[in-house]
């Protein structure tokens, strides 16, 4: 695994961005190694004083996989409110270079954990992120992680990598129906242009049917190695008729479970641009690892740095020869 260069161990980021200090919009001299592209949400709790605070998966990836060594260019849509996220701050000192994308409506959720698997109230869906608002220095990026959390990246997309670049996918974000009663509800997968597109598809048991096939899965993403977590129960990867199955790393305590996944996807990608391998086994331990930790914080707080997943790793290890 790629050893971190950037680790940023300041306080809390507080519920709005200072105004003396502006997420870094300015992008560096090098172009990133890894582009994720998605909506911000803005997931409701009570115990931040703006009464939310800000989500999704793109914002969960890539201060992941930016805390994990890659330089990372994320393209975020945000509403008004979730574009003055303090958090956004917090992204640029790990090294994101961020261009957000002004939206209308942004998604809004209000997320309900019961006996560890969650439900979802959703209050806003999301606009779409044109492909027009990709920057032109990042369309030669080798890594590729779109991220979708409500729907909001059209088929276009599909077509945004160069032919040679490694992409994965989210797929939560094109298994969503908003229900009319308030509640999303599951979709059932279906053929996609991005699912066709992507070599790494990552999905919760939580975002599929409860009958769904793995026959069906393989044919919706022929192309792609397809990774089904189940958080505390571990997961499996699928690829052609081959089944790894892994094991989840305990975590020292469960403070919040929003985000977990996105941390495993970004670090499935961090180990596939940094080694060539796709969802091995010590690379599924790898995104378990940063999984388990994710946990233990709240928010974007929880997403671990390099030094900690390996440290949970050797933990793991430990454990395993006693």
């Amino acid at each position: 695994m790629p050893e971190a260069r950037r680790v940023y161990a300041g306080p809390p980021i507080g519920p709005a961005r200072s105004e003396a200090s502006p997420a870094d919009e300015t992008a560096p001299a090098e172009p990133p190694d890894l582009v994720v592209v998605g909506a911000a949400s803005r997931d409701l709790t009570g115990s931040d004083p703006r009464g939310w605070r800000l989500g999704g998966s793109a914002a969960y990836c890539s201060l992941a996989a930016a805390r994990l060594g890659l330089r990372v260019g994320c393209l975020m849509g945000v509403d008004d409110l979730a574009a003055s996220a303090g958090e956004l701050d917090w992204l640029a000192l790990s090294g994101v270079q961020l261009r957000r994308v002004a939206l209308e409506r942004g998604p809004v959720f209000e997320n309900i954990e019961t006996d560890g698997h969650r439900r979802q109230r959703w209050l806003s869906i999301s606009d779409s992120i044109p492909l027009a608002a990709l920057p032109g220095e990042w369309r030669g990026a080798r890594g590729w992680l779109l991220a979708p959390i409500a729907g909001e990246l059209p088929d276009d997309w599909a077509a945004s990598a160069p032919a040679d670049a490694r992409v994965g996918l989210g797929w939560q974000g094109l298994l969503r129906d908003f229900g009319a009663d308030g509640w999303m509800k599951r979709r059932r997968p279906a053929a996609s242009p991005l699912a066709r597109r992507a070599g790494l598809v990552c999905a919760s048991v939580d975002d599929l049917p409860p009958d769904f096939d793995l026959a069906e899965l393989r044919r919706l993403a022929a192309a792609a190695m397809i990774v089904v977590t189940a958080g505390a129960h571990g997961g499996l990867a699928i690829e052609g008729s081959r089944l790894i199955r892994y094991r989840a790393l305990a975590a020292d305590a469960v403070e919040d479970a929003t985000g977990a996944g996105d941390v495993f996807l970004a670090a499935l990608m961090v180990a596939w641009l940094a080694t060539g391998d796709l969802a091995t086994p010590r690379s599924l331990l790898f995104a378990a690892a940063g999984g388990s930790l994710a946990v233990e914080g709240v928010g974007l707080a929880g997403v671990p740095s390099m030094a900690a997943v390996a440290s949970r790793l050797g933990r793991g290890a430990a454990r395993d020869r006693t």
